[in-house]
């Protein structure tokens, strides 16, 4: 069976679509885990650390889905400075995904927390304890995480311009609607 040359493969557009969902949360429960002081904090802890594991396991698959299946082409009305903009910000959308859990993990292994998945599931350190590394570490998480957002952000709203104002197949193609 072949696709339309106009839709993203079904793998990407669930991937895709899985993946908004858990970075839009993770952003949500990392805000909330440092803003908190209430009993909720350790909750937002052991939610914290597996979904930001799960979201770098699948960016891998996400990566390795985009690379042996191309995304369809933009536009050919589309001015090439947006087509660069477009291509720039999915690449920066896949290396933040890629390097804020790696970060987070590397934080947690620097100030000797471990990095629990569930009570019996404990990944190793990848970084020696180092307490000036750790409050390194930490700024670098919540600043790529702002970026992240403000990417997160910059991507909807392009979306959104291609769905509703240019009405040209863009948004339609990870939708998976018809082409018309």
């Amino acid at each position: 069976m072949t696709r339309s040359s106009t839709q993203f493969v079904p793998a990407a557009r669930v991937l895709h679509w899985l993946m908004a969902v858990m970075v839009l949360s993770m952003l949500f429960i990392g805000v909330g885990m440092v803003a908190s002081v209430s009993e909720w904090h350790q909750c937002l802890i052991h939610i914290h650390k597996p979904l930001g594991i799960a979201i770098l396991v699948l960016v891998v698959v996400r990566l390795i889905v985009r690379l042996r299946n191309p995304p369809p082409p933009l536009p050919a009305d589309m001015p090439a400075v947006q087509k660069f903009a477009a291509h720039a910000s999915h690449w920066v959308l896949y290396v933040l995904m890629l390097i804020i859990p790696l970060v987070g993990w590397a934080m947690l292994s620097a100030g000797g927390y471990p990095v629990m998945l569930s009570d019996s599931l404990r990944l190793p350190p990848i970084f020696p304890v180092n307490a000036a590394a750790f409050a390194i570490l930490r700024h670098a998480h919540a600043w790529l995480a702002m970026l992240l957002f403000l990417t997160f952000l910059a991507h909807l709203g392009a979306a959104l311009y291609h769905g509703l104002i240019r009405r040209d197949g863009v948004l339609r193609s990870m939708v998976g609607g018809r082409a018309k």
